[in-house]
């Protein structure tokens, strides 16, 4: 599965994880991506939206 937002593009951010005695790892934050149903233009189709951008109401649902 794409971890990437098809309205602003938002996908995995990169860091380091620390554990207690300070060890560094690699690690990545995913953005919280969901499929819903799209309206686009007369006909629907189903997109993967972030939930940031389904709050802003950047997207128009079925």
């Amino acid at each position: 599965m794409s971890h990437r937002c098809e309205i602003c593009d938002k996908g995995p951010r990169y860091g380091k994880k620390v554990s207690f005695s300070h060890k560094r790892s690699n690690r990545r934050w995913l953005p919280n991506v969901q499929q819903v149903r799209v309206k686009d233009g007369t006909n629907s189709r189903k997109a993967r939206v972030c939930t940031s951008c389904i709050k802003a109401g950047k997207i128009e649902k079925v």
